[in-house]
C-alpha cells in the first residue's frame, strides 16, 4: 500500500519539488539539486579579465620590440632578449630606474610611519572621546576621503609653496602622511568591534587614558593598523599627479612619475623622443620593477590584512 507521503508525490509528479520528494521516498536520502555553472563562469570570466594582462606583461619582458609586435601575445621571448631589457632599463640616464625606486620607498615608509602615528590615536580618540565638534569633524573627515585627490593637489601646491618646501622630500611626504581613510577605519573598529569593558577595566587599575590606548586598545587594533599602512603605502607608491606637480627635477622623482618619463622615450608613443630611446618590452619590464614592491608588501601582510578586514564583522 502507499504511504501519505507516496500519495503526495504521485499528486504533483511533474513539478521539481515532487521529483525531489519521489527520490528522498525511494532511497530516504535527499535529492542533489543540480549544479548552477552561472558563478564558476563569472569567477572564470573575472580571473581571465585581470589575469591575462599580468601574463603579458610578464612575458613582454622577455621580448624584443619586434617579437611584442609580431609574436604570439601570449608566448615567450628569450631570456636573452630578457637581459638585453634589463642592460638597456638600467642604462638609462645611468641606473635612474634604481634612484626612482629609492625615492618611492623613502617618501612612502616615511609617510607610512607619520600616517600611523597620526590616523590610530584620531580614530580612537574620535570613537572613545565626546568633545565639541566632534561629529563636524567626522563629516569632514569623510567628505574628504571621498573627494578625488587630483582636486587637492593644487590647493597642497600653494599651501607647500608658501612654506617653501617645493622640490623638497617633505613636499610629497607631508601630504602622503594627511590619510583621511585611516581615521576613519580605525574610529569605525574602535567604536564597533573593541570590547569597551577590557577598557574600563583598565581604567579601573589605575591606567591613564593614554596607558589604556598604548597598552589595550593599541594591541588588539594591531590587524586594522596592518590594514591602515598597508592602504596607505599602496595609495603612497601609486600615486602620480602630486609628485609630478612638486618635483622638478628627474633625479627626485618616484618610480611613477619615472614610468611617465620613459613613456616619453618610446618611439611609439612620442615620435620627438630623440636620442634617449626606450623600447616597449623596456617599458614593460620597468612596470614590473614598479609593482613588485607592493606584491612583497602585500604577501608579508596577507595574514594581518584579512584579520584586519575581518575585524568587526562579527559582534558577540
Amino acid at each position: 500500500m502507499r504511504t501519505d507521503t507516496q500519495r503526495r508525490v504521485v499528486a504533483d509528479p511533474g513539478t521539481q519539488a515532487g521529483a525531489r520528494r519521489s527520490e528522498r521516498a525511494r532511497t530516504g536520502r535527499p535529492a542533489r539539486r543540480p549544479v548552477n555553472p552561472l558563478p564558476a563562469l563569472v569567477l572564470l570570466a573575472f580571473a581571465v579579465f585581470f589575469v591575462l594582462p599580468v601574463l603579458w606583461l610578464l612575458l613582454a619582458a622577455t621580448k624584443t620590440d619586434d617579437q611584442l609586435v609580431g609574436n604570439n601575445p601570449l608566448s615567450f621571448g628569450s631570456f636573452h632578449a630578457l637581459r638585453a631589457n634589463w642592460d638597456a632599463l638600467t642604462a638609462y640616464q645611468g641606473d635612474a630606474i634604481f634612484g626612482w625606486l629609492r625615492n618611492s620607498a623613502l617618501y612612502s615608509f616615511a609617510a607610512l610611519v607619520i600616517t600611523v602615528c597620526v590616523a590610530v590615536p584620531a580614530g580612537y580618540a574620535m570613537a572613545m572621546t565626546e568633545f565639541r565638534g566632534r561629529r563636524a569633524l567626522l563629516i569632514a573627515t569623510l567628505v574628504v576621503m571621498l573627494m578625488p585627490n587630483a582636486t587637492l593637489v593644487v590647493p597642497l601646491f600653494l599651501e607647500v609653496n608658501a612654506v617653501h618646501l617645493i622640490g623638497s622630500m617633505w613636499s610629497i611626504v607631508l601630504p602622503y602622511s594627511f590619510y583621511p581613510f585611516g581615521v576613519y577605519l580605525t574610529y569605525i573598529y574602535f567604536s564597533t568591534a573593541l570590547p569597551k569593558e577590557l577598557l574600563d577595566a583598565a581604567r579601573l587599575d589605575g591606567c591613564t587614558e593614554f596607558g589604556v590606548f598604548r597598552r589595550v586598545a593599541l594591541p588588539l587594533a594591531a590587524p586594522v593598523v596592518a590594514l591602515v599602512g598597508f592602504f596607505s603605502f599602496v595609495a603612497n607608491w601609486t600615486n602620480y599627479y602630486l609628485p609630478y606637480v612638486m618635483l622638478p627635477q628627474s633625479n627626485q622623482f618616484p618610480v611613477q612619475v619615472g614610468l611617465g618619463t620613459l613613456l616619453d622615450s618610446v618611439p611609439q608613443f612620442n615620435p620627438t623622443a630623440g636620442a634617449l630611446e626606450v623600447q616597449r618590452p623596456e617599458l614593460a619590464l620597468a612596470t614590473l620593477l614598479a609593482i613588485t614592491p607592493v606584491l612583497v608588501v602585500f604577501l608579508f601582510a596577507q595574514r594581518f590584512l584579512v584579520s584586519g578586514m575581518l575585524a568587526g564583522a562579527t559582534k558577540d
